[in-house]
């Protein structure tokens, strides 16, 4: 994730936190000339049953017809849209009212897929942070909703943020009043997660959600950088999945079957940021196959640069395990619901 930055003054960020976003210099001052509104050419509202993060401040900007037709995925999860004062913006560079890179969501759409739009992550500030009212904030959601013709809108809280009172109060409202706004809209929650399940924090930004009426699609779980030394990278995100549902499961009341559908679940692939925590190939072959018998919501990961990358180097870049390009997305892709 990129620290919001005035457009003017960008400078090349290398964050290493998990879901970060990376922005250059050249790539950044080169794209501010482009990013006016192109008609969408397709209807939103496709199932996202594998969504992985693009980190959209990568250069060059990422193509995303491309990365689908490379790799099988259908659909994507853009990251991140942050605040420049109490305004949404593109990690500091672009307005998502001139819905910048909707030519290329229309391509995905028009191709039977669909996109979330990520607020948040683990740098720069989101809204429900810049801003003083949840109406600034619902207003800020729903210009951002409204330029793309969102039906999936996806909230990562990490950090500070998650353990934020005021912000989670402000946020929770102002996600009531956008789903009002926009009838149909799905939700999800980005948290963290240790294999035991939801922290403290991230269960009440859940709960918070809920009791103000919000109609939560998803509680998708960072299965990551864990700190807990090296381990099998694929049976604890299993084992995170499952905590998560029982605690869904007890939090709304749901039966087995409608709590694991409001799961899912992020890992990152390859090298994390704690360096002895790798995600494998073969976890995510396991997650996949454990995904396939429980039908949990969705399955994604951090992130599809780097899966496309399929280097040695940076982990805002690189996987830093031996693999082809795209091979994660493809194993990912096996997933259907």
């Amino acid at each position: 994730m990129g620290t919001a930055v005035p457009a003017a003054a960008l400078v090349v960020v290398e964050v290493p936190m998990r879901l970060r976003s990376f922005l250059s210099v050249l790539g950044g001052l080169a794209l501010l000339a482009t990013g006016l509104a192109t008609p969408a050419g397709a209807a939103a509202g496709s199932p996202i049953p594998v969504g992985p993060y693009v980190d959209m401040g990568a250069w060059p900007t990422p193509s995303l017809s491309a990365m689908s037709a490379a790799s099988g995925v259908k659909g994507f999860t853009l990251a991140f849209v942050n605040s420049y004062g109490c305004k949404a913006s593109w990690f500091g560079a672009y307005d998502p009212r001139t819905a910048w890179q909707k030519e290329e969501i229309a391509k995905i759409r028009n191709a039977g897929g669909d996109v979330k739009i990520s607020f948040g992550g683990a740098s720069g500030i989101e809204l429900a942070q810049a801003c003083s009212t949840a109406a600034q904030v619902a207003a800020e959601y729903d210009a951002v909703v409204k330029a793309y013709g969102l039906k999936y809108a996806d909230f990562d809280i990490e950090g500070a943020a998650v353990a934020d009172p005021a912000s989670i109060a402000r946020r929770s409202q102002a996600l009531k009043t956008l789903q009002n706004n926009n009838p149909g809209l799905k939700i999800s929650l980005t948290l963290p997660v240790l294999p035991n399940g939801l922290t403290a924090d991230g269960l009440n930004v859940v709960t918070a959600a809920k009791n103000a009426g919000v109609n939560l699609d998803l509680v998708n779980i960072m299965a990551m950088d864990y700190y807990q030394g090296a381990g099998d990278q694929g049976a604890k995100a299993i084992s995170a999945a499952k905590a998560t549902q029982a605690q869904l499961k007890s939090l709304y009341g749901l039966s087995d079957a409608a709590a694991w559908k409001k799961v899912g679940v992020t890992p990152m692939i390859g090298v994390n940021d704690s360096q002895n925590e790798i995600f494998y190939q073969k976890d995510a072959k396991a997650l996949v196959a454990f995904a396939k018998t429980v039908h949990l919501g969705m399955l994604s990961f951090w992130e599809q640069g780097r899966d496309a990358n399929a280097c040695t180097g940076a982990l805002y870049k690189c996987t830093n395990v031996p693999q082809s390009k795209y091979e994660f997305a493809k194993i990912f892709a096996g997933y259907t619901g």
